[in-house]
Formats: structure tokens, sequence, C-alpha cells
């Protein structure tokens, strides 16, 4: 029973897992014990103690084979959950729970095994009884509610795709919404992209198989699938400073040369977060290359991420107050009409469209650590945070008054010239088939009228008339 739990949890460790990365055991069979704990994700602790455990045990009893004094007594075993060291005939041997293995909640039981001459007796009492296993079912419950959760997350990222797509067609086709403003939105536009297609990229290679190990796992394409997403997501909190500094410069100055400082955006939004992911990947690569890079063990590699990161969100937070202050003081000033409710109402409709565009909603965990709020985390972070994209694509694209003006009047534009060419192709065709009518009635009265059918005609009469004067003639 024991063992095949081993097992479960060696090809599902959990959400812990579940939701990090996996890679296959293929190609790694001939990796040394040393090359395979290099290469372990360090959530998977528990099988790495059992797998060490085995091969220590296995090492030992290699040794006693090949050592003729220790043939007495009862011989050191692996009993496929701990080593049973060798003991004297008679001897009884204890052992805690807590020196059995990780996965007992119970560490304060203990189990016995006696020595006799025939061998080792049976385990008494036994590990599920003595120790109590944890609860397993839990996981099982847990991992079902991720794989259900990652759906929602699909779904939002996917959504977020199209519309961004979307809106991005619309900015560059219109030549009307070509200025610094929407290139700044397009480039947030683009980070999004980014952002959704690396979870897209990341689930790809992580779980396309079912059937993948979660534990041993340090393949390339993994390790290049986690930099990209770490990238697209710094480059994406960036990318929100930009939209607040910006901001920030246009209320604070009256006069400002936006192409000017729109190279520097530039350098921001792309520049640093290719910088300090470029100085992740070569301290990971040189200092902690295990996995496929998506742990947080080791605190100070870590925070060369999450310091730019909480950086960013704590001077975009500064902006949102200031910006919230100016407009406040704007919206109470002697020249805006309306009265109290009015302004409030403008000024909280304000607040919500700026909430997304400076990704305010990620303040709640920035200075936690990653193990408190877990499940709410990862509610925000990767349930709301995954529809972020279509919602600044809806609020800053398609919900913008100019964008509705000018898509109602290309479309009254195109409407009006397919009617146009429409009443025009009707009219050809009408004037065609006027024509060929009018011709052919024309041809059937000339017919009518032609004299070689009528017996009265002019042929008729010269013939009478010439006839006569022959005859007299001859």
């Amino acid at each position: 029973m024991i063992p095949e739990m081993l097992r479960n949890i060696w090809m599902n460790p959990g959400p812990s897992i579940s939701s990090h990365s996996s890679t296959s055991l293929h190609g790694l069979e001939t990796f040394s014990w040393t090359q395979q704990t290099e290469a372990i994700h360090p959530d998977c602790a528990l099988v790495v103690q059992h797998m060490k455990a085995q091969e220590e045990c296995n090492q030992i009893i290699k040794q006693e084979k090949r050592n003729v004094s220790a043939a007495t007594g009862c011989r050191t075993v692996w009993d496929d959950i701990r080593c049973w060291y060798r003991a004297d005939v008679g001897q009884v041997v204890s052992v805690s729970c807590a020196n059995v293995s990780q996965l007992f909640a119970n560490n304060k039981g203990h189990v016995f095994r006696n020595c006799t001459e025939d061998g080792w007796s049976e385990v008494y009492p036994y590990y599920e009884n003595a120790c109590v296993f944890a609860e397993y079912e839990e996981t099982e419950t847990e991992t079902t509610y991720f794989s259900n959760f990652r759906q929602v997350y699909t779904a939002g990222y996917a959504t977020s795709l199209v519309s961004l797509i979307s809106a991005i067609f619309v900015f560059t086709v219109f030549r009307k919404f070509h200025c610094t403003r929407n290139y700044i939105h397009m480039n947030l536009f683009f980070s999004f992209i980014l952002r959704a297609s690396a979870v897209f990229i990341k689930d790809g290679v992580l779980f396309s198989d079912e059937n993948l190990d979660h534990c041993l796992m340090s393949t390339a394409a993994c390790k290049s699938a986690v930099a990209f997403f770490q990238f697209s997501i710094l480059a994406n909190y960036f990318w929100l400073l930009v939209e607040g500094m910006y901001l920030q410069t246009l209320l604070a100055l009256t006069f400002v040369f936006q192409k000017k400082y729109f190279w520097w955006y530039i350098v921001i939004g792309w520049g640093l977060p290719t910088t300090i992911i470029t100085a992740w990947i070569l301290t990971r690569n040189f200092y902690d290359n295990r996995g496929c890079w998506d742990d947080t063990d080791k605190p100070l590699i870590w925070w060369i991420i999450k310091a730019p990161i909480t950086a960013s969100l704590l001077v975009n937070f500064i902006i949102f107050i200031n910006v919230i202050r100016i407009l406040v003081q704007k919206l109470t000033s002697p020249g805006v009409g309306g009265n109290d409710t009015s302004h409030f109402k403008r000024l909280a409709k304000s607040t919500l469209l700026l909430i997304p565009l400076f990704g305010m909603h990620y303040m709640l965990f920035a200075f936690l650590p990653e193990t408190v709020g877990a499940e709410v985390r990862l509610f925000i972070e990767l349930g709301l945070g995954s529809f972020q994209g279509f919602g600044v694509a809806l609020l800053y694209c398609f919900l913008n008054g100019e964008v509705q003006a000018e898509l109602k009047k290309r479309l009254w534009k195109w409407q009006t010239v397919w009617q146009t060419q429409s009443y025009l192709s009707y009219n050809k065709r009408r004037r065609t088939l006027f024509t060929e009518s009018s011709t052919i009635t024309q041809i059937s009265v000339l017919d009518k009228s032609s004299p070689k059918d009528q017996p009265g005609s002019e042929t008729q009469v010269l013939t009478h008339t010439v006839m006569p004067n022959s005859i007299s003639t001859v």
C-alpha cells in the first residue's frame, strides 16, 4: 500500500508540483544518482528522500554480501519503505515514524521488527496503523481543483488574446490613432499577448502528457519555457509602469515633447526586462541549475526577478495615489460643475479605470511571502489576472469614445460605399438590359417594314413599270 502511494506521489506530486513543471525521464536513465538529485524539483523532496534512502541501503547490502564476518544475525534489508540495518538474533529493533518518512502525519509512533534465527519478522504494528499515513485523498481533491482552475485561466488568457490582437489591429489600421499614447497602449497590449502566449507555451511543454514525471525534470525545453514566462511577466509589469509614468508626465507637464520620451519608455518596457531575465538565467545556470527553474527555494536568486517587479508596483502605486489626488483636485475645483454625488461617481469611474491599467490588484501580495494566502493569490494572479488583458483592451480601445466614433464613421462610410456600388451596379445592369431590349425592338421593327416581304413595295412597282416599255420596244 505504502509503495503504491509513493509511486502516485512520484507521478503526481500534488498541486504545488502540477502548478509548475514536469519533464519526462526519457534519456535520464544513464545519469548517476548525484546527477539525478541535481535535477530534482525541490518540491519533490519526499521522493528524493525515499530514493536516496533506497540507494544507500542497496550499497550497504552489497558491502555485507562481500563481508563474510557480517553473515551472522539478520542482514540489512530494504522493505520498500525504509532500510532495516543488520541486527543480532534476538534483538528487537524499534524505529520512530519520524525516521521512516515524511509521509506519516503521526511522527511520535514507532514500528518494531524482531531478528530471529529464521530472519526478520514482519513489521508490527503495520506502518499505516502505527504512523497514520497523511491523507492523500485531499491531494487528489486539490489536484482536481487546480485542474479545473487551469481551465478557467486558459479561457481567460484565450479571451484576452483575441481582444488584444483585435485592439492592436484597430490602432494599427486607423491612421487617426497613430500617436504616442496609443503606441504605449499597443506595447502594453503586446506584453499581455506575450504573457498569455507564455502561459500556453509553458503548459504545452510541461503538461502535454499526463504520464510525464513531475519530479525528475531538467530539460532545455522546460527551462526555456519558464524563462520566457518570467520575461513576459517582467515586460508586462514594466509596461504597466510605463503607462503610469506617461500619465504622470501628462498631468505634471503642460507642454511636453512626447516623442522625446517615447524611446525612453521603450528602454524601460523592453530593455530592463531583457537585462533582468539575462542576469537571472545566468545565475540559475551557474548557481542553481536544478529542475525547470520554476522554484523559489533560494530567495537571493528569486529576488533578481521579484525585486524589480515589487519596485515597479511600488512606483506605480505612488503614481496611482498622486493621479487620484490630482483628479480629486480637478473635480472639486470651482470651475467644474455638478454636485458631490456626480463628482464621486466620476472619481470612482476614473479609479476603476486606472486599477487594471496600473496593475494595482497585484499590490495585495507584492510584499508578502509566496506561501501566504496561496489560494487567494492564485485566484487573483491567475484567475483575475488572466482576464486583465481583456479588461485593458475593452477599457482603452473598444469602450473608448474616439475609437467608437471612428469605427462608426468607417462603418457608415463602408456601408455608404457598398450601397453606392450596389446602386451603380444595379443601374448598369438595368441600362444594359434596356439597351439590349431596345436593340431587339428596333430590329424587329425593321424586319417588319422591310420591302422584300411586302407585295406593294417599290421593287414590284418598278418591275411593272419597266416591263411594258421593254415589250413595246421589242
